[in-house]
């Protein structure tokens, strides 16, 4: 297969949405269907004690929620999908905002009874933002819920997106009975006894016919014919450049637990989704269709093996091929690096490859030379903007409960700090660590991985800050900055990349001091 080829087979999603929608769930059924899975492990069920393949660390089994994004890769269709699926509590938002900057197109989950939540409307105004081409899917419509209509109009106003359904439910809850496929003018029936097969569907070009009677029933088939008139004059017609440009949503309808739309969802989404799409680099647009490689640390992972203490980097590869025992450019470093081998993954299985091309992920061992946002060349100087780390909400002092594991202690902190699930803040005035979060659970994340990965045990103690600054002085030498850092000694610290912060206690405070203070900058990201 040529180089064009290869990109052009290629597709890189991520899956968003609010805990607990089902985004877990649809992943896992998105690999049954690609073959790439056997059976899937019931998530919830205590009966089959496998968890869901995609949420394989420890924590994540215990709590019955993601923590953190795992890669999966299949092949369907001779299609190579690339599935990211992310966390959607919004504890670990920071972790699916990095993400979203390493796929080319995005799958919304929303749950039928609760309806659009306040974590997806975060997540997809980073989307809409950034103009990623978002398809909706409608999961749990075996349970009773909001009425379709409904839930199309909360997309439109809530999300603010502009859908077409492309997939229209017969029935809900007990009375639901399957899907019409108005991509395909299909209908598959639902019997919702085996979940782990697939039902085929039956073709139907024309709904008038007294043949849909006899198979849904008189009133269902009446009540689908007026639907889908309805559908026709209030909703545009699907129109895929419209959808790639971010500006049209097609929306289908499922029961991921039940097998039920997902395959509708797959099919068409192998058809309409952009395959790898340029990326904006700091001095230019780099397209994928490039021969020089070019690639960005998106993620990095501590301890994929306790055992060995390892750590992998993903690696979103945009343009050109990434090929193994080749020396490419660590731009930031100023050095060449060869990887021996190179990994593509299964959540944790993991396989060496010899070759990846533009959108693919590859994890990379690492022995402490990336960081997120990091940038890999065949040596043109390049770096990717939009990896920012933001402004952390929770802040706690972080004391070792063991003072024998010490160097355990600092050495766990420095990992998981790598890995951007929290922040780490040197403060200047007495060398005490702080950590800063988005979410409270990381504390408990970081307090378990510190403990069963790194054997060390920390303590927390509160402290009352509003938000971390990160300090730009208009000039260094100034008196005025000098007389800054002189008030405000208590208030500073350092990042682990040595930035200057000032810990702020509310947002009087930064009010305050950015009047008094004119020529000295504050940001809340550290991407300034």
């Amino acid at each position: 297969m040529t180089f064009l080829e290869e990109i052009q087979r290629r597709r890189t999603f991520g899956i968003i949405s609010h805990p607990d929608a089902g985004k877990t769930t649809l992943t896992e059924k998105l690999l049954l269907f690609g073959g790439a899975i056997q059976e899937a492990g019931a998530v919830k069920s205590n009966k089959i004690k496998k968890g869901a393949t995609s949420d394989f660390m420890e924590i994540e089994r215990q709590r019955g929620i993601s923590v953190s994004t795992s890669v999966l890769a299949f092949i369907y269709k001779n299609k190579k999908i690339n599935i990211l699926d992310t966390p959607g509590h919004k504890d670990f938002a920071e972790d699916t905002f990095r993400t979203l900057t390493a796929v080319d197109s995005v799958i919304v989950v929303i749950d039928v009874a609760k309806g659009v939540e306040e974590q997806t409307e975060k997540l997809v105004e980073v989307c809409r933002m950034r103009k990623i081409p978002m398809i909706v899917f409608i999961n749990k419509m075996d349970r009773e819920g909001k009425d379709a209509f409904d839930l199309l109009d909360e997309v439109e106003q809530k999300l603010g997106l502009r859908v077409t359904p492309l997939s229209f439910p017969i029935g809900m809850g007990y009375d639901f009975k399957g899907i019409y496929n108005i991509y395909e003018k299909k209908i598959n029936l639902f019997s919702g006894d085996n979940k782990q097969t697939v039902s085929n569907g039956i073709e139907f070009n024309d709904i008038t016919t007294p043949e849909l009677d006899k198979i849904i029933g008189e009133k269902s088939a009446n009540t689908l014919r007026e639907e889908l008139e309805i559908l026709r004059e209030v909703y545009p017609d699907f129109d895929k450049n419209e959808y790639l440009n971010g500006e049209l949503q097609p929306v289908f309808f499922g029961s991921a637990l039940n097998n039920f739309g997902v395959k509708e969802l797959l099919d068409c989404f192998i058809e309409i989704a952009p395959p790898p799409k340029p990326k904006m680099a700091e001095t230019r647009l780099i397209d994928s269709k490039e021969e020089e490689m070019s690639g960005f640390v998106f993620k990095i992972h501590a301890n994929m093996d306790p055992n060995h203490r390892n750590r992998l980097a993903f690696i979103k590869i945009v343009s050109g091929t990434f090929k193994r025992n080749e020396p490419y450019l660590h731009v930031r470093l100023n050095k060449k690096m060869k990887f021996s081998s190179p990994n593509t993954f299964f959540a944790e299985k993991k396989e060496i490859v010899e070759v990846s091309f533009p959108g693919d992920i590859v994890g990379i061992q690492d022995t402490g030379n990336f960081k997120i946002g990091d940038t890999l060349t065949s040596g043109e100087i390049l770096s990717f903007k939009g990896i920012p780390s933001f402004s952390p909400e929770h802040f706690r002092y972080v004391n070792n409960a063991n003072p024998l594991k010490a160097k355990q202690l600092y050495k766990g902190l420095d990992q998981l700090m790598d890995e951007g699930v929290a922040q780490l803040f040197t403060l200047e005035l007495n060398g005490r660590k702080v950590i800063g979060t988005v979410g409270a659970l990381q504390y408990e994340v970081i307090q378990y991985r510190l403990e069963h990965e790194y054997s060390a045990k920390c303590t927390y103690e509160n402290l009352n800050v509003h938000k971390a600054c990160w300090v730009e002085p208009k000039d260094k030498k100034s008196p005025e900055f000098k007389e800054f850092l002189r008030v405000k000694q208590r208030f500073l610290a350092h990042d682990k990349k040595g930035q200057l912060v000032f810990l702020a206690d509310s947002a009087f405070t930064i009010q305050m001091t950015e009047q008094k203070f004119p020529n000295i900058k504050l940001h809340f990201t550290s991407e300034f």
